[in-house]
């Protein structure tokens, strides 16, 4: 595949812009990106109770971006990658209802053309371990994975955003994920059911190192930044008849920082938000008998947060050196809010 994208932004209005005229081009760049891809897929069955699967692929890259970009500054890049992604996995046969499996993945994946506007990017490379469990039943159905994942120059937000608005993301030299996901469905009767999804991890990184007022700095190893802890999902849905569906939706989401140095400043409050969802299905003969009417309340208890924001710095001399002072922004939420929509299918 070859993909050929042209950049470029124009000025709309401005007040006092002097020489400059309306429509003049502030950055003009063209990015081309030229990719082959070749990959195996193998399963094979020992037994009753083993299962396998093996499935390789080989990604062969060349990128190239040309032009300006805000500022203006010349901009240019020329890259070529050649990446080998194996992935392994086992799966063994509990009982006819369960299962277990084990899994082994190795992922590279190249920058992007804002990762090389804003630095000299290197491609992040993961090693993925996962264990988990799957069982289902005609009430249940659950499954639980552990995984561990490792990485290297993984390519990670900073907070920060360029002049044209685009979130900045930067190498950060060795990182992990761990942790364990969990979900369900359990169907309480034939009018209720409840699905649930959680996931509690550890996102670190190991030694990171920043500049601050003039020196580089050793934070030790910091949480990820926009890595929650903890996020939690619940669905209650209830069919009172045929034609009705009500959902009430929760959602938590753990405390998180804005920035690698894991700055007190850059916290970002947890949250609990809850949606309730109303479906109505409607008959009209010679017409559709497709039809539905949804309404959907969001943020039901007018809950007050931030669900994303960011952080940035910048230095000032100062005696005989260089003093780094922080900052951030929010973005906050919309409070209770109502959405009506009427679905036709013909």
């Amino acid at each position: 595949s070859k993909y050929v994208g042209d950049h470029f932004g124009n000025l709309i209005w401005g007040q006092k812009i002097g020489d400059t005229s309306p429509n003049h081009k502030f950055y003009e760049n063209q990015g081309v990106k030229t990719e082959g891809s070749l990959f195996a897929k193998l399963s094979h069955t020992f037994s009753n109770k083993f299962t396998s699967f093996l499935d390789l692929q080989v990604r062969s890259i060349n990128y190239v971006v040309t032009g300006i970009i805000a500022g203006p500054n010349t901009f240019s890049a020329d890259d070529n990658f050649l990446f080998f992604n194996p992935k392994a996995g086992l799966t063994y046969k509990l009982s006819p209802k369960g299962s277990l499996y084990f899994s082994y993945s190795k992922a590279q994946r190249e920058p992007n053309r804002t990762d090389y506007e804003n630095g000299s990017p290197k491609p992040e490379k993961l090693d993925d371990f996962e264990l988990g469990w799957r069982f289902k039943t005609s009430k249940l159905q659950a499954q639980t994975n552990v995984y561990w994942m490792e990485y290297k120059d993984q390519l990670v937000l900073t907070g920060q955003r360029d002049i044209n608005g685009y979130e900045i993301r930067r190498n950060i030299g060795e990182s992990y994920r761990v942790g364990i996901e969990f979900d369900s469905s359990i169907k309480v009767n034939n009018k209720l059911n409840v699905e649930t999804n959680f996931s509690f991890s550890e996102n670190k990184n190991k030694d990171f190192y920043s500049t601050f007022d003039g020196n580089l700095k050793n934070y030790g190893n910091t949480d990820l930044a926009y890595s929650p802890n903890l996020i939690a999902n619940n669905i209650i849905n209830f069919n009172p008849n045929k034609k009705v569906l009500i959902s009430l939706r929760s959602k938590y989401v753990g405390e998180q920082f804005f920035a690698q140095t894991n700055s007190p400043i850059s916290k970002l409050e947890s949250f609990f938000i809850n949606d309730l969802n109303y479906i109505y299905d409607i008959d009209l003969p010679n017409i559709s008998d497709d039809v539905k009417l949804k309404v959907l309340v969001n943020n039901l208890f007018d809950h007050k947060y931030s669900a994303y924001g960011g952080y940035y710095t910048y230095d000032v001399p100062e005696g005989n050196g260089l003093k780094t002072y922080e900052g951030t922004y929010y973005y906050p939420q919309s409070g209770i809010n109502l959405l009506i929509g009427l679905d036709i299918k013909f």
